[in-house]
């Protein structure tokens, strides 16, 4: 049987890997290397038990550092288990440093690297997650897209070998895990009431690094009519401790802050929220999924179908009301699912079986 090793460390990735590797393991021996790269356990570590996501062969612990020592970290650790592991193929999973680092090892060990979410771009630079997805994608042997314009930028950049439109394995999770989320809780465990808040989620580093980008955001949030749910990510409570931004939280009446939720819980969440208020790519989705309409707080998105067909908006929260936007925010347009019919995994595992029989 072929050996993949598969390289994750994020708290999407792993949703991904549950939905990927229940399929995946019919037919491969998956060898999985957790780096660690969400080192919250509300974050990444409950996963493993809420989603029978198979245990980590390796769980490297790298947890937050820069972007350099990080990555630098990861590749250490992953030489020695390709060293050890000698896969014959390698999966990378969206556009995080550890998507990178697994890139790299790939590329100089002449291992085939599969990029799974490949093909999506921003086109802002400045964001690390751009960086990352781009080297990925130019170094990989098979790259499984999620959507025709993903395939249409990897064309723009010349690559048109090994490219394959799959559909979204995060559509795969969704569908598996939703009735789960609806038998395990229900709202009056969070104290919410369906349509009557909106959930907000904050982490990405040009909304958090700069001192004038949180305190618009959070000025923002408490200017919002209704309840604003906050599930505080633990890069967004270290930099509101460090700006002395907290009393804008306190202040507020509207804002309820609580602890990071695990995934089946977010989609709960999610599925019930009024509209949703987030920077995440993955969130950005999910709205979709659940046609739930969705306000990006991000001057580029890669899921630029959702911004077409009217289910996101982006607003930049130091220039546009975000209250006003949520006044006269609406459904967007009545379409077919464009990521897919919810079988990504399946395709994926039939093309490497073609590739490394």
């Amino acid at each position: 049987m072929k050996k993949i090793l598969t390289i994750a460390g994020t708290r999407p990735q792993l949703v991904k890997i549950a939905a990927v590797s229940r399929i995946l393991r019919e037919s491969f021996q998956e060898i999985l290397v957790n780096t660690g790269q969400h080192y919250d356990y509300n974050m990444a570590g409950v996963f493993f038990d809420e989603l029978n996501i198979p245990k980590p062969d390796y769980d490297l612990g790298i947890g937050s550092d820069s972007h350099g020592r990080q990555t630098g970290k990861m590749l250490i650790a992953l030489e020695e288990i390709v060293d050890k592991e000698q896969p014959d193929a390698i999966i990378v999973y969206g556009d995080t440093n550890s998507t990178l680092a697994g890139a790299i090892i790939a590329s100089k060990r002449h291992i085939p690297l599969i990029h799974i979410e490949a093909g999506l771009r921003s086109y802002n630079k400045l964001m690390p997650e751009e960086l990352n997805r781009v080297m990925t994608d130019h170094v990989s042997t098979l790259l499984f897209t999620p959507t025709e314009t993903a395939v249409r930028n990897l064309q723009k950049e010349g690559i048109t070998e090994g490219v394959y439109t799959v559909g979204d394995v995060m559509y795969d999770a969704v569908i598996y895990n939703m009735e789960l989320a609806e038998r395990r809780f229900n709202l009056q465990n969070f104290d919410l009431v369906s349509k009557q808040y909106y959930l907000g989620t904050i982490h990405r580093a040009e909304n958090t690094d700069t001192k004038e980008q949180l305190t618009a955001i959070l000025k923002a949030f408490s200017k919002v009519e209704e309840k604003v749910y906050l599930p505080l990510h633990p890069r967004t409570k270290n930099k509101i401790k460090e700006y002395g931004l907290a009393s804008l939280l306190t202040d507020s009446t509207n804002i309820h802050i609580v602890e990071p939720v695990s995934y089946l819980e977010m989609l709960l969440l999610e599925k019930n929220a009024k509209a949703i208020i987030t920077d995440s790519g993955g969130v950005q989705k999910e709205a979709y999924f659940m046609k739930v309409p969705c306000v990006t707080l991000r001057l580029q998105t890669e899921w630029i179908e959702t911004v077409e067909y009217g289910w996101n908006q982006l607003v930049d929260p130091l220039t546009e009301d975000l209250a006003e936007v949520l006044k006269y925010i609406q459904e967007g347009l009545p379409i077919n699912n464009l990521y897919g019919s919810g079988d990504a995994a399946v395709k994926i595992t039939n093309i490497l079986k073609e590739m490394l029989k």
